[in-house]
């Protein structure tokens, strides 16, 4: 090879790195909700042009304008329906990042709007929704032991349509009132509008056995054991709980609809 040649070869490679621009890439991953995603941009850390320099929707580049100090990410470009996956790629330069404004907003919402909520003479816990937007479980739960108890879950639908759910539940003795909830992925909470009914199951007793270290119930109840700290032990539904292998000390144990203190 000429030398003045192979010299210039040397020069171009040694100076290539210097024309590229290493980049970074913030990956938002989550289903359609109706909710673009707003971005606050920033100039690059060598003063020249902006921050973000391409944004990808499942691997198709977006048309919005991104040259700007805040932008938006039109999702509705890209046909997408609710409930769709969706992955967004944010490339942008090395030592600068954007400020992702609503980086949730691709995590379902609890949006639901209770059309109806009953609970008939089985037990059985009935409602139906409208208005959801996203995928989540509805919790649902018990008012004992002065606390609001979940006691079950049932998926949700996740589209805007009306849709109907049951489940079945163990009733208390005495009132028993039920609700359902679903926690939206920033801890927020929808709580539907609460239903009771009237048991006519005899109260729950107990006897604490001290020989064989356990409690025994009249008939198989749901409880929760508590050490003297607060701290939970252990929860089922039995006509029994084992205790023997438990510190000596005072335990509280919730069960039916009310609780005990027990000295182990």
């Amino acid at each position: 090879m000429n030398l003045n040649l192979r010299k210039g070869l040397l020069a171009i490679l040694f100076l290539l790195p210097t024309f590229i621009q290493a980049e970074e890439v913030i990956i938002l991953e989550g289903n359609y909700q109706l909710r673009n995603i707003f971005v606050n941009n920033f100039i690059g850390k060598d003063g020249v042009g902006f921050c973000v320099t391409n944004v990808f929707v499942n691997g198709e580049v977006s048309t919005d304008e991104i040259n700007q100090n805040a932008f938006e990410i039109d999702l509705s470009l890209f046909n997408l329906t609710i409930g769709d996956p969706v992955t967004v790629e944010i490339h942008h330069k090395d030592g600068c990042k954007p400020d992702i404004i609503n980086p949730l907003a691709l995590q379902p919402m609890a949006t639901f709007k209770t059309e109806d909520i009953t609970v008939n003479d089985e037990y059985v816990l009935s409602w139906s929704t409208s208005n959801e937007t996203g995928v989540l479980p509805f919790r649902v739960q018990q008012f004992k032991w002065n606390k609001w108890v979940t006691v079950g879950e049932v998926q949700g639908i996740g589209n805007p349509g009306k849709h109907t759910y049951s489940f079945q539940t163990i009733p208390v003795s005495g009132t028993n009132r039920y609700r359902v909830i679903q926690k939206s992925g920033d801890g927020r909470i929808k709580i539907s509008p609460e239903v009771s009914i009237q048991s006519d199951a005899p109260q729950v007793t107990y006897e604490f056995d001290k020989k064989m270290k356990e409690v025994v119930f009249n008939s198989q109840t749901s409880f929760e054991v508590y050490d003297q700290y607060g701290q939970i032990i252990m929860r089922g539904y039995n006509n029994k709980v084992e205790m023997e292998g438990l510190q000596k000390g005072k335990y509280y144990i919730n069960y039916d609809n009310t609780y005990a203190e027990v000295n182990r």
